[in-house]
């Protein structure tokens, strides 16, 4: 893709938490001239935005310093996207563009036509995220490699040569991140969204619901579940408040995919009850050809794990040893412990990180120690 530029000076987020956060501090690391205002109900954050460094403005509501902007983010829970826009239609200056960070498009695209505001917006969606939430959290690299969907009004992909002037202004906000931008039809995005993003979360939380109310009395599923079973449903471990809303907000796409996933699951029990033992093999060989086809190079929809073991003895220093190795090189520790299962060859104890940059230099480091790691 080509490369775009920014043009626009001023710009405006009405919500500033982890994404918004993470795409002002991304454009002030790139344009430091470009001059911020920010409102959220959290006053205090908005004070510490202000003391980074990131927001140049604290607005104290929606009103006429929004007049100043070029382009406006709505970077509030999708419900309420709708409601602002309504907000900020009065305070918008000839050639000024909204734009949100929505997980799902279709509800704010329906809401953008009914307004009659096709000719301002363009939908965006930085498919980046953490466990954490919040502005304290934001960094001005989160977006980087990530995914920044765009999502035109008039639901069209056109080639690069014939995308409209508003959409060349979000790539160009996209790539000054260090995000990959891609241009997709709004119902597209929440068709591929569902099966790659949404699907995966309802999976991961009834299996875990599922093995809860399996577990006997004495809680064995829930003592032997550490490792691989923790791992492939980690992303259970998510806001309730949040998927509520996007399983709303995309009930159709999630309601197609969810119709065929049970149907994929039906001929598996079908195949496991007869005994069809090639089917089950081309169920396991087919999946393990085309998630190795998945590139590492980008991020995804779902946050990425940073973790590896290491193959050492239970023995009293074990860890506080690794802990003083990579510490003496500033290599900061999100999580270690013992790893008690074990079944895919994975080593005795396990660590994770808080970015890929540590993870890999923690293996290197440790590399030189001759201890023996296993990715996971």
């Amino acid at each position: 893709m080509e490369q775009f530029t920014i043009k626009d000076s001023t710009m405006a987020f009405i919500g500033l938490g982890l994404i918004g956060g993470s795409l002002a501090r991304g454009l002030k690391r790139a344009r430091p001239d470009i001059r911020i205002m920010a409102y959220m109900r959290t006053r205090s954050k908005l004070e510490q935005a202000k003391k980074d460094g990131i927001i140049d403005v604290i607005l104290n509501g929606i009103g006429e310093e929004l007049l100043e902007c070029d382009i406006i983010f709505l970077c509030t829970p999708v419900e309420y996207n709708a409601q602002y826009l309504s907000a900020i239609r009065p305070y918008l200056k000839p050639g000024a563009l909204i734009t949100d960070v929505g997980s799902t498009k279709t509800d704010i695209h329906e809401e953008i036509l009914r307004q009659g505001l096709s000719h301002c917006f363009v939908g965006g969606h930085p498919m980046a995220g953490s466990e954490k939430t919040g502005y304290e959290h934001s960094t001005d690299h989160l977006l980087e490699n990530a995914y920044y969907i765009v999502t035109p009004p008039e639901g069209l992909t056109e080639p690069s040569a014939s995308y409209s002037d508003n959409v060349c202004r979000l790539l160009a906000v996209a790539q000054a991140v260090g995000a990959i931008p891609l241009v997709l039809d709004y119902r597209e995005h929440d068709r591929v969204t569902a099966a790659i993003s949404h699907l995966p979360h309802l999976v991961a939380s009834s299996l875990v619901n599922l093995v809860k109310d399996s577990d006997s009395p004495e809680g064995i599923m829930r003592r032997v579940a550490a490792g691989g079973f923790k791992d492939i449903t980690r992303i259970a471990s998510c806001s309730p408040e949040m998927w509520e809303q996007i399983c709303m907000t995309n009930a159709g796409p999630i309601g197609d995919m969810l119709e065929q996933y049970i149907g994929s699951l039906q001929d598996i029990l079908d195949q496991i009850r007869g005994h069809k033992d090639k089917e089950i093999y081309r169920l396991f060989e087919k999946s393990r050809t085309y998630r190795d086809s998945i590139t590492d190079r980008a991020k995804g929809p779902i946050e990425p794990s940073y973790e590896f073991s290491v193959d050492v003895v239970d023995e009293v220093g074990s860890i506080s040893t690794i802990a003083v190795i990579l510490a003496a090189k500033g290599i900061s520790i999100k999580n270690i412990g013992i790893n008690n299962n074990r079944e895919h060859g994975e080593g005795a104890l396990k660590i994770a990180f808080y970015d890929e940059a540590s993870m890999k230099e923690a293996w290197e480091r440790l590399e030189k120690y001759k201890f023996e790691l296993v990715r996971l």
